[in-house]
């Protein structure tokens, strides 16, 4: 069995956003208004977490119960990338 390059980031790469309450940075890609995909690092997550005084992380539930099926989620985050894409510095790629 062969496995189908994944080549959707050929013709739409991962944008650059910033969290406005932490400064975190990761990279987006927003398909729709309903579908975000976003590429954290070990540095983004450091920030995200240092913040303190609230709990920024949420363990959202994933597909399955394997490697990767539960989502990190941060609503300061969510809210940056939303102003980005409404502001056009993150394309939504089912409007171009």
């Amino acid at each position: 069995m062969s496995v189908r390059p994944d080549n959707r980031l050929d013709d739409a790469p991962m944008t650059p956003v910033g969290c406005g309450a932490c400064g975190a940075q990761v990279l987006v890609r927003k398909s729709s208004w309903e579908q975000t995909s976003i590429q954290w690092n070990a540095d983004s997550m450091s920030k995200c977490q240092a913040r303190k005084a609230v709990p920024r992380f949420s363990r959202g539930a994933g597909v399955g119960s394997g490697p990767g099926s539960e989502l990190l989620l941060c609503g300061e985050l969510r809210t940056s990338i939303e102003d980005a894409a409404r502001g056009g510095r993150l394309s939504v790629l089912d409007e171009i």
